[in-house]
């Protein structure tokens, strides 16, 4: 039986992912803060620690797949919120690559990034980069410098678009499609979750994020974006490698019909 894990497996995407895969027989090692078989708060680095070596214990130290979908967004603190989206999942990726490695077929690995990678404007690239080098004192002293509303949608969109430049910068390499592992990242936009209820019922976000444009006409679901995590981690992605895949209604197309994927600097 196939082993899969997933940050974030006790609600939202990780939730609606887990109950995918057990529904079709994959064992799912379950990272959370609560109800998980592995409990810990991966905002604190000691906890991402003990995430991976629990993982690699409870899988026997080969993984099939994972899939990083651990996450906040606004409201929240903005130096808390990136790392947890952006060290929390980089950590995660780096420490079970190994376990990754270690099956005798092809392992797939599934990063949750976002549309807010192109449709937020002016990310810093400093802080972008202070990311990417790992240097998460840098990219706090970043966000000190700015303050309330726009520190926390600019360290939600950094921390997301972090993920992307990741998978694309590393997913070729030898460590990772070399090591017989795909590594892509799916790009959702406004998905249903209680992440999204709880900006939707904020004061201050709850209008904004309902005046995003969505050219299919409403929110996704998070069953929605779980078969096609399914999908990525299953050998139908064997040719997917560095792929950031969005679904987010046609936001960012509408947005940015002739940009992408220039405000990813992928390009």
């Amino acid at each position: 039986m196939p082993t899969v894990a997933i940050t974030g497996s006790a609600s939202g995407i990780g939730a609606s992912t887990r109950a995918l895969l057990e529904s079709n027989s994959i064992n799912v090692i379950g990272v959370d803060l609560h109800n998980a078989e592995i409990e810990v708060d991966l905002s604190i680095e000691a906890e991402r620690s003990k995430a991976v070596s629990e993982v690699i214990e409870l899988c026997g130290g080969s993984l099939d797949g994972l899939v990083t979908s651990a996450g906040v967004s606004v409201p929240f603190d903005p130096a808390r919120m990136l790392t947890i989206n952006w060290f929390g999942t980089v950590d995660l990726l780096i420490g079970l690559r190994e376990a990754l490695s270690s099956g005798t077929g092809v392992a797939h690995v599934v990063a949750i990034s976002s549309n807010s990678t192109t449709i937020t404007p002016n990310v810093p690239d400093l802080l972008v980069d202070a990311c990417l080098q790992m240097d998460e004192l840098a990219a706090h002293k970043i966000l000190e410098e700015m303050e309330g509303l726009e520190a926390m949608a600019i360290a939600y969109a950094a921390s997301k678009l972090s993920v992307a430049r990741y998978v694309r910068l590393n997913a070729p390499t030898k460590e990772w499609a070399g090591s017989n592992i795909r590594l892509n990242a799916i790009a959702p936009g406004a998905v249903l979750t209680p992440l999204l209820q709880g900006g939707l019922d904020d004061p201050t976000f709850g209008a904004a994020i309902k005046q995003l444009p969505i050219p299919v006409g409403d929110f996704g679901s998070p069953d929605l974006i779980a078969e096609w995590i399914k999908m990525m981690l299953s050998p139908s992605a064997d040719f997917m490698c560095g792929s950031v895949l969005f679904l987010d209604g046609g936001s960012d197309a509408l947005i940015r019909p002739n940009d992408w994927p220039v405000s990813m600097k992928l390009g």
